[in-house]
This record gives C-alpha cells, structure tokens and sequence, in this order.
C-alpha cells in the first residue's frame, strides 16, 4: 500500500511539474509574438541565430529563419556579429574553430616522439639527456611502479567472486588403489593446451606492455597541460 501510495504522489508532482512548465512556455511565447524582442530573452533569441548555422540540427535553422523573419535583419545581423556581445563566452568557445599554437603542436610531437623513440626536428639534445635522467631517476625510485601494480592488482577479482570457466574437468576420488589420482590426457590434447597456454601468456605480456606505454604517454600530456 505505501510504495502505492508513494507512486501516486510522485506521478502528481511530475504532473504538476510539467503542468508549471507548460505554463512558463505559453508566457514566453506570448512575449515572442510582441514586435521589439523582450530583453529577458534576447541572449536566448540570439544565440540561437548565432549558433544555427555551425550546427548540424536542421529544426534548429528554421527557427533561426522564423526567429530573422519575426525581427528583422539588423537584429539579427547584430547577433551573428555578435556587437552587443550577448552570445555567452562558454557557446563562443565551444564553436570556435582556432587551432591550437605552435607551441603546444610542438610539445605534443615532442612526447609522441620520446615516447616511440622517433627521430623529430625539434626534439634537441637536451630533451633527450632530460628524458634519460628522468627513466634513471624511476629506476632508482621504483617506489612509483610498484603502487601501480599493487593498485591494479587491488581491482582484479578475489578467486571466490571470479567467474568460473563453464567447463572442470574434476580428478577422481581417491582410492586405496590410486591413493593421488590425476587427469591424464594424451600426447596431442596436452600439446594443444600447453600451445593455448604460451599464446594466452604472449598476448598478456604485449597487452601490459602497451598498456605501461600508453600509461607512459598520458603522463607526459597531464604534465603538458599543467
């Protein structure tokens, strides 16, 4: 009765919710149909125009055209240029299109190639003594390292709550004929599971290799953007 009861208050206070909200809508719609646009809507109104055409949402030109219809060309000339500067900063910065600087293209190609060991133009001397200081300074302090693998192996699944394979094979019982039985397969069944084993293993290896690499990389972008 009460999660019933619960139900009904909470589908009448979203009902009254969107019943406020419908309300909202009407009156500013009735303050768009006035001739001169109301300033409590002229950042929305112009944003609006501003932010149509470098967008791909075809509802969204039409009523930047009805929005250019209903106030005339200078308004909205002043909302593309944006003179009244209206458009809020965080929709400028979003739309923009600048590239990044050189400075910072440089510093990106710079890691990517210390990370890769590839030969760059601009990466000198002393980027490369700086770098091999820092791996000798890791070694010397492997302090770092093994907090990392002590925190990923922290969230590898305990062997109680890890998922079983579908498939045991079980050893038998043991007898007083066969005191330690074991499973015994044959010559080929053996090979196959010893050659699935080493492959399992090689693809591990390389998967934690690429990924200390790709650890290695987004170190050094956090370090470029501070």
């Amino acid at each position: 009765m009460s999660i019933n009861r619960l139900r009904l208050v909470q589908q009448k206070e979203t009902a009254i919710a969107k019943q406020q909200r419908r309300s909202l809508l009407l009156a500013r719609i009735g303050l768009l149909d006035q001739r001169e646009c109301d300033p409590g809507l002229e950042e929305a109104v112009k944003t609006i125009i501003y932010t149509a055409p470098r967008t791909e949402i075809k509802e969204l030109q039409q009523v930047r055209d009805a929005l250019i219809h209903k106030f005339s060309k200078e308004f909205a000339k002043d909302a593309i240029e944006n003179e009244s500067n209206v458009v809020p900063d965080k929709v400028m910065k979003r739309l923009s299109s600048a590239p990044p600087s050189n400075e910072l293209v440089s510093l990106y190609l710079k890691e990517i190639a210390r990370a890769y060991s590839v030969p760059f133009s601009e990466l000198s001397d002393n980027d490369n003594e700086d770098e091999s200081r820092d791996d000798n300074d890791e070694d010397d302090n492997p302090s770092g390292g093994e907090k990392e693998k002590e925190r990923r192996l922290s969230n590898l699944p305990s062997p109680e709550t890890a998922p079983k394979s579908p498939i045991a094979v079980m050893a038998p019982n043991p007898t007083t004929d066969n005191p330690s039985p074991s499973v015994k397969l044959d010559s080929n069944t053996s090979a196959k599971v010893n050659s699935e084993i080493s492959k399992a293993k090689q693809s591990n290896s390389k998967a934690k290799k690429d990924e200390q690499e790709l650890d290695a990389l987004r170190k050094r972008f956090e370090a470029l953007r501070k």
